[in-house]
């Protein structure tokens, strides 16, 4: 009988470590003091530090004044993938968000990130970019442009006037 638990509990180990695991390069992210209506998007790098490719099942925020955007398709081991989050900088006063990062890791399958700031209309201008900051945010857009396309739509296929109805048909559609 201990040589059976002893084996269950081996082979428990050895699934366990060759599996998908999530890792961010950052769990919190401060914007610090910015002014009313900036630029609110940042992004966070989950990496699949694991040997299985890994998945983000969803994405959720803790309000509606914070909106992440992620791609579903499977990060391979030793690759990354980019969660965008973007905050209503419209709304004045300090901010502590969470998100929660669901994914297919069997030890951390929620994961939580945070964001956190201060909005002040009395806040100082923010300070230039340099060029390579500036390619280096480009090139972060424009793959988080490409994910975003990879996406769910609907089509309305047609309407009745008298009825007030709109019959909808989703499709994907990747680009």
């Amino acid at each position: 009988m201990k040589k059976l638990i002893a084996g269950i509990a081996l082979f428990g180990t050895f699934a366990l470590a060759s599996a998908q695991t999530i890792t961010f390069d950052k769990t919190t992210f401060d914007y610090g003091t910015i002014k009313p209506s900036s630029d609110g998007i940042r992004f966070f790098t989950v990496t699949n530090t694991g040997d299985k490719p890994l998945i983000l099942s969803n994405v959720k925020a803790s309000c509606g004044c914070t909106t992440p955007e992620f791609s579903t398709d499977p990060i391979m081991p030793g690759k990354s993938a980019k969660i965008k989050v973007g905050y209503n900088t419209a709304i004045n006063g300090g901010f502590n968000k969470t998100i929660e990062v669901f994914s297919n890791d069997p030890v951390n399958n929620r994961s939580v990130i945070y964001i956190k700031g201060n909005v002040d209309p009395n806040a100082p201008d923010p300070k230039p970019l340099t060029p390579a900051e500036l390619k280096a945010k480009a090139k972060a857009d424009k793959k988080a442009a490409k994910a975003s396309k990879k996406s769910c739509c609907c089509k309305v296929i047609s309407t009745q006037k008298n009825r007030r109805t709109v019959s909808l048909r989703r499709f994907f559609y990747y680009i």
